[in-house]
């Protein structure tokens, strides 16, 4: 039998940081829990923080205050900035990620104070949308007595439960493209029992086994995750959700987040391994967590080289996301397997086989991102190209494509290393007259004398291997690249012509980015680019948006997952 993860990246994780609140939730110190986590050899803590709420939305133990308030208001706004810091205090030591648990308080002022408070919840890993309150404003999680006059007020227990369930339809309905993840979906049952035809709602023919089955299609069709919450465990009624419920979404291939959905210092990390044996018991052998609103596929299993394999899958995915609007974002890529990755076309439905190309494609919308921690062969080609040696520094590529182009020679591929020394090495195949190319040397030559070291024109030369450890970005959209991932990554479609390239690596001069690896390839007239750069991050998104209409496509892509 396979052995399981000790450690799970939680989702629904631990509900902390709100001690200056007036009514307190979640109490314990970050830093506390971090420090915990860190002792524990744990790779990443997420914390999740509830979104303020109206203040006619109000548990009973709160009203007893006799004080108007709204919960979290302090902690939440200044929720960001502190997880900033924190990320920045233990940066090396601990991966921290932090989402927000939306309420759901209805479609009209409702709506309107969640969409405010998501602007408010800067740079937030993810967004669980969770309806506790019902529209008479008692709560589901609430104490007996509210939950027993709920049930009065709507007269009967299948009542209680459709009521429950049209407020999450109405919620994705409405919110939907707020949030990533359904939370807790069956949270009622723990002050209510759940009725006959939910518990048998995959066979029964009543209104409300119907209607949850129509909730479920929804949660699929809109490609929302489901929260496989521990909570329920801790309080007696049993992990939310019950299995059945878990079963169904596999078959509709919803994905699942885990997260043990605690409130102290004392549980952190309780039930991990639980978390994963209950969603095996279901028939998962993956989840999902998130970085930046992007998923991340993680194994259930304790296994060294899947989840190697898992990471060159997650960098695949953060890549063709950062290239796609939020909306299409939410679409889930189709995927093909080849090579030692195979076994993945048994654990994705509707994924196929590339053979025995040792590589992972994610494709959606007409994109493509094929990825590979193989590190390439030596190319063996040949080609006409100009070879360099050039200290490594901002403004010198550019340099070297302002001078061919200013000789009409547009070059179609590149290659580059960096020495780790303060020099650099490049090869770019060009095609051009041989007195131009020349005239480019001895201009290059003339005027940047003590910046180029060397510069030398060859034909039939062979492409140098500048290959090294690391997961590759083989293609885009099947256009052949190999560029080895770094943190910051930007990538390019673009008319194939002189000078266009030159506005990108001019911009980036302009600003001090450096270049630290490039890569340049073509299909028919359009060209494409992977430059992994050293920059702020924001200069470099501006200078992105200002590249004029030549460029089909610049993204800057950064790396969260792990």
């Amino acid at each position: 039998m396979r052995k399981l993860n000790e450690f799970i990246w939680e989702t629904h994780g631990i509900h902390a940081g709100t001690e200056q609140d007036h009514v307190k939730h979640g109490i314990d110190k970050l830093e506390d829990i971090i420090d915990k986590a860190i002792e524990a050899g744990h790779p990443s803590i997420t914390f999740i923080i509830h979104s303020p709420r109206l203040t006619s939305f109000r548990y009973t133990a709160e009203r007893e205050t006799n004080v108007k308030f709204i919960r979290g208001n302090r902690s939440y706004l200044n929720y960001p900035k502190r997880i900033a810091n924190l990320r920045e205090k233990y940066e090396g030591q601990i991966n921290i990620k932090y989402g927000v648990e939306l309420e759901w308080m209805g479609p009209e002022l409702g709506l309107q104070w969640s969409r405010s408070k998501i602007f408010q919840a800067e740079d937030a890993d993810y967004v669980i949308g969770s309806v506790h309150f019902a529209p008479e404003g008692l709560p589901y999680d609430g104490s007996k007595e509210e939950a027993m006059e709920l049930l009065k007020l709507r007269g009967s227990l299948e009542a209680y439960w459709d009521g429950y369930f049209n407020e999450m339809i109405q919620m994705i309905e409405c919110f939907g493209d707020m949030i990533q993840i359904i939370g807790h979906i069956d949270l009622p049952k723990l002050n209510m029992d759940m009725p006959e035809a939910l518990m048998n709602f995959e066979t029964s023919a009543h209104p409300l086994a119907n209607k949850f089955r129509t909730l479920l299609e929804l949660i699929a069709d809109r490609n929302l995750a489901l929260d496989v919450n521990m909570a329920g465990k801790f309080k007696g009624v049993g992990v939310y959700p019950v299995q059945n419920i878990l079963r169904r979404a596999k078959e509709l291939q919803i994905p699942v987040c885990v997260g043990t959905d605690t409130h102290h210092v004392r549980y952190y990390g309780l039930n991990f391994k639980e978390s994963l044996e209950y969603i095996q018991e279901a028939g998962y052998e993956s989840y999902v967590s998130y970085s930046k609103l992007i998923p991340e596929n993680r194994t259930i299993y304790d296994d060294h080289e899947l989840k190697v394999k898992y990471t060159v899958l997650n960098k695949g995915i953060e890549l063709l996301n950062q290239r796609l609007d939020t909306e299409q974002r939410r679409i889930i890529p189709d995927f093909s397997f080849g090579g030692s990755f195979s076994e993945f076309v048994d654990l994705y439905k509707g994924s196929t086989s590339m053979g025995e190309y040792n590589a992972i494609r994610i494709r959606k919308t007409g994109k493509s991102i094929t990825v590979t921690n193989e590190v390439p062969e030596k190319p063996t080609q040949k080609v006409n190209g100009l070879f360099s040696k050039h200290l490594d520094k901002p403004g010198v590529i550019s340099s070297l494509f302002n001078t061919l182009a200013s000789e009409g020679i547009n070059v179609e591929t590149a290659r580059l290393k960096s020495n780790n020394d303060g020099t650099a090495e490049a090869f770019l195949s060009i095609n051009g007259d041989n007195e131009d190319i020349k005239s480019a040397i001895d201009f290059i030559n003339g005027t940047d004398a003590g910046t180029f070291t060397n510069l030398t024109y060859k034909e039939d030369a062979e492409l140098p291997n500048y290959h090294r450890e690391g997961v590759y970005l083989l293609e885009m959209d099947g256009v052949n690249l190999n560029l080895a991932l770094s943190q910051k990554v930007i990538l390019t479609k673009h008319l194939n012509a002189p000078g266009v390239l030159l506005i990108l690596l001019s911009a980036l001069a302009s600003k001090n980015i450096n270049i630290i690896d490039l890569r340049l390839g073509k299909l028919n007239n359009v060209g494409y680019s992977a430059l992994a750069v050293d920059g702020d991050s924001n200069t470099i998104t501006n200078l992105l948006n200002k590249l004029g209409d030549q460029y089909y496509e610049a993204n800057l892509i950064e790396f969260h997952s792990m």
